[in-house]
């Protein structure tokens, strides 16, 4: 059956992918099942000062002083420089939007149950079960890490994604590593304590076509990662956006940089000293967007819980209970976490 191509057809059909709805010549404006209530917090001034971007060079991570790696370590959640080729960013890029184009019918090959231990997955919108709307979007997610499992189709997106995994994985083990420093632990002490030699990888990709009416879908809902932290690259599409003081502001990435997005497990691990930062996906009516995420996360056996050596350090009680990382991963698709951080589900009653 071919995908849903129609207002009508689509509220009455489970939709397999939104792409063909939007390149459909018989669309003319959203179905409710698209429409979006909002977030609770407006559009931030785009010429606050704060909200300016910094780019952090990865040479001084891995190469620079000790006072050079603790100041850079504070700008994580920014755009990095670092040793990926361009030419292999944007081959993984063009990989994607090659699976996007793939007949309806070939994509449907890859699709999964929601179990979040599958090799891959695809689809549009998030829960398709659980989802209280339709998001305007369609997604592919790859393991790549402890063992890589990679998309077959279409021609040459296996090798491209591995080499890019691989890369990618070099540059947040260095990140970790500078985390863990700029805590006053050693350098490899998130790695041993997350057991990150078989930390649970996911290569993902979002395909978010041109949307008419802007204002009234979105391409994902506010929301936190649930990994130690997620790296962003994005074709010439700008759509991320991150809650800032209570709004929201749109991230320019810098063409051949990262985006360090801090997530749940080291806003637990750190018992809150990184924050897991919000954030969601806006669309635009002119070009399609495309966004490749690698979250780099713990093992999937690991119990994460505050780190006893900085609670004693600090004097802290600790923010938030432990829990296995693949169990809490399972609440952020039971959809107990719509709109909101996983984190909610976590904090003891003591925690401020």
């Amino acid at each position: 059956m071919d995908a849903v191509a129609t207002q009508t057809t689509m509220e009455t059909t489970k939709v397999t992918s939104i792409k063909p709805l939007a390149e459909s010549p018989a669309f003319s404006s959203l179905p409710s099942a698209c429409m979006f209530n909002g977030d609770p917090s407006d559009e931030a001034d785009p010429n606050d000062p704060e909200l300016t971007i910094p780019v952090v060079d990865m040479s001084l991570l891995t190469s620079g002083s000790p006072d050079q790696r603790s100041k850079l370590i504070k700008n994580l959640k920014k755009a990095i420089n670092h040793e990926v080729p361009p030419s292999l960013m944007k081959a993984m890029i063009d990989a994607c939007h090659g699976f996007f184009t793939l007949p309806d019918e070939e994509r449907e090959e890859f699709k999964s149950s929601n179990d979040v231990l599958e090799m891959f997955n695809c689809g549009t919108s998030y829960n398709l079960d659980l989802d209280k709307l339709l998001m305007w979007r369609d997604f592919f997610n790859a393991r790549v890490h402890p063992e890589f499992y990679a998309l077959s189709k279409p021609a040459g997106v296996s090798e491209v994604s591995l080499k890019f995994s691989r890369k990618t994985r070099q540059v947040a083990l260095e990140i970790t590593s500078a985390i863990a420093e700029s805590l006053g632990l050693d350098p490899s002490y998130i790695h041993h304590a997350m057991n990150t030699d078989r930390g649970f990888e996911i290569l993902a990709a979002n395909y978010y076509p041109p949307c008419p009416q802007t204002e009234s879908a979105i391409g994902l809902p506010r929301h936190t990662d649930s990994g130690l932290f997620t790296l962003l690259i994005q074709n010439e599409m700008n759509g991320l956006q991150v809650e800032h003081n209570g709004k929201w502001a749109t991230i320019d990435v810098p063409p051949n940089c990262f985006f360090v997005n801090l997530a749940d497990q080291m806003d637990i691990l750190t018992n809150g000293k990184y924050k897991s930062l919000i954030h969601r996906a806006t669309l635009n009516n002119k070009a399609t967007r495309i966004s490749v995420v690698f979250s780099h996360g713990p093992s999937a056996d690991t119990v994460i819980a505050p780190a006893p050596e900085l609670l004693e350090k600090h004097g802290q009680a600790p923010k938030y209970i432990g829990m296995n990382y693949i169990e809490y991963m399972k609440i952020q698709l039971s959809g107990k976490s719509y709109q909101k951080s996983t984190l909610d589900h976590m904090q003891y009653e003591h925690a401020g």
